[in-house]
């Protein structure tokens, strides 16, 4: 009997590990904003509609968001080298890594540079739609590159 004691308990054990794992790596410490919101970029300001983005403070490569903004607006910022969208957790539904990543590929978006190097060694890359939807998200620059 001890032995299936001390196999419940193990398993018991994995399962709490798990459900704990899971918490931190896709829920735990994110944050959501929704609404508009006044992008800084440069000396200009542009106004995102429809917001809806997470953010955390435990690391600058979770911040993801999708927006609607007036088509053009980003066209003044120069081009993203090697944009590569990060894939966002599960539960955040509007932002589809896999498909910006084909939709830059085939030029039906473009990738633009917001901020270059903030915070340090992570650049702040927005890809746009004709049509005005945008997506937002950083991704480690030269500077951490290796």
């Amino acid at each position: 009997m001890s032995g299936r004691r001390l196999m419940i308990a193990l398993l018991a054990f994995v399962a709490v590990f798990a459900a704990a794992l899971v918490w931190f790596q896709f829920f735990a410490y994110y944050s959501r904003h929704r609404g508009d919101a006044d992008l800084a970029v440069g000396a200009a300001t542009i106004r995102l509609r429809d917001l809806d983005q997470i953010d955390a403070t435990s690391s600058p490569l979770k911040l993801r968001a999708c927006f609607v903004a007036d088509a053009g607006a980003f066209d003044d910022l120069p081009a993203a080298a090697d944009p590569t969208p990060l894939v966002a957790p599960p539960w955040f539904g509007c932002f589809d890594a896999g498909q910006i990543t084909a939709d830059l590929a085939a030029a039906r978006a473009t990738a633009h540079l917001a901020a270059e190097d903030n915070p340090s060694g992570f650049d702040l890359i927005v890809a746009t739609y004709p049509d005005g939807r945008g997506y937002m998200w950083r991704q480690l620059n030269d500077r951490f590159a290796e």
